[in-house]
């Protein structure tokens, strides 16, 4: 994927708007921004590389789902107050995303400056794609980087139709992201070994699809191991199965019997009588003898140290989704376990999809410790299905 990086745009005293993904749980209170500012912090590169050039910075994002409408809850102003501590440089927030109001106020920038418009979904016109929104966006700027991998897989208006008014290219994050998981997939240093867990088989059966000709090792956890346990015959107690996808994972395990991947399921499991943080009976057991109407919540101590002896064998992995209900921290052990065994290998490409994968290793501190870490959950999935991202195709070629 040869597309123009930022060192092939001309910056150099431009007005640039850089679309940047600060879509982060605001809900949960601004005082615990500082808690959940990967996203923020990935952005620092391009930013400062900018600066560095003395251009008059423009930062756009959006922030949950106002569906196109203004919504106090989800202003950014807290946001960008996190992102000039973390900048150390002040960064002003606007009121608006476009309009004369913000257009005065970006021809008055000096070089150097850093605003942040307002949350863009508060109009109708970014999600649609909308031509008028997007000619209220480029008025403002000279040129575009497309920073914001995390919607990378959203044709809208400030990812797509942007490209086609102003001169654009990816930003340092960007790059990053699409050459990290491009070698990863395309070059990888053997062996090549897939980590998957999250709820559902369903989430991932396009990135299975794509993979497993190319894997010699497939780790199956989390919720998707209900399925797979199901698959092969055993009673799964009262955790959900999904019953479409039992001959998908039949063939999974075919495929790779066949192929010669080695696919491993859980052979023990974390089991509880309720579906609950605090469950009043919780116990180990063999992946044959789930009690009925227990529930499977994690993968058990012995698995999960399988599992990381196995992948220190490897020369890549792609991890995508924990191994259990990682959320609630009694059935965090067997992510911990595997992350705490991977973080860190030397001559070892580590590359973690985002979302909630990228929320735990950014919980258990162990960010810097992996290869890449991605910041885009639904674009990272269709990265390693192997689609085409709209916001990544709209921009030049080489």
């Amino acid at each position: 994927m040869s597309k123009r990086s930022l060192d092939s745009l001309d910056v150099a005293g431009k007005r640039a708007l850089v679309r940047v993904d600060f879509n982060i749980p605001i809900e949960q209170g601004v005082e615990a921004i500082a808690s959940y500012d990967q996203r923020l912090r990935a952005t620092l590169p391009t930013i400062r590389y900018l600066l560095e050039r003395d251009c008059r910075v423009i930062l756009c994002s959006h922030l949950g789902r106002p569906g196109g409408k203004v919504d106090d809850a989800v202003r950014l102003g807290p946001v960008g107050d996190r992102l000039a501590a973390l900048l150390a440089h002040p960064v002003e927030n606007l009121s608006d995303c476009v309009g004369p109001e913000v257009e005065a106020r970006i021809q008055n920038m000096r070089p150097r400056d850093v605003v942040l418009l307002e949350n863009l979904r508060f109009h109708a016109g970014e999600e649609q794609n909308d031509p008028a929104f997007c000619q209220g966006l480029a008025r403002m700027a000279d040129c575009f980087v497309m920073d914001a991998f995390a919607v990378a897989h959203r044709a809208h208006a400030s990812t797509v139709g942007i490209t086609d008014l102003l001169p654009s290219a990816m930003g340092l994050l960007v790059q990053r992201e699409v050459e990290s998981m491009g070698q990863a997939l395309e070059s990888p240093r053997p062996p090549l070994a897939a980590l998957m867990g999250g709820a559902k088989v369903s989430d991932k059966i396009l990135v299975l699809e794509n993979l497993l000709d190319k894997l010699d090792q497939l780790y199956i956890g989390g919720g998707m191991a209900v399925t797979f346990l199901h698959a092969q015959g055993h009673s799964t107690g009262a955790s959900s199965i999904e019953e479409d996808r039992l001959d998908f994972a039949r063939d999974v395990l075919r495929r790779g019997a066949e192929g010669g991947t080695r696919v491993f399921i859980p052979s023990d499991l974390v089991v509880a009588s309720e579906f609950a943080p605090d469950p009043s009976q919780c116990q180990t057991v063999d992946a044959e003898a789930v009690p009925d109407g227990w529930y499977i919540m994690d993968v058990g101590a012995g698995s999960a140290q399988a599992y990381a002896d196995g992948l220190r064998s490897c020369g890549t992995i792609i991890w995508n989704g924990p191994m259990g209900v990682f959320e609630m921290p009694r059935f965090s052990e067997g992510t911990r376990t595997v992350a705490n065994a991977i973080a860190g290998l030397p001559n070892v490409t580590t590359v973690v999809g985002g979302g909630s994968t990228a929320e735990a290793v950014e919980e258990m501190g162990l960010m810097d410790r992996m290869t890449h870490v991605s910041t885009g959950g639904g674009a990272s999935l269709e990265f390693l299905e192997g689609r085409e991202l709209p916001g990544i195709a709209a921009l030049p070629d080489i």
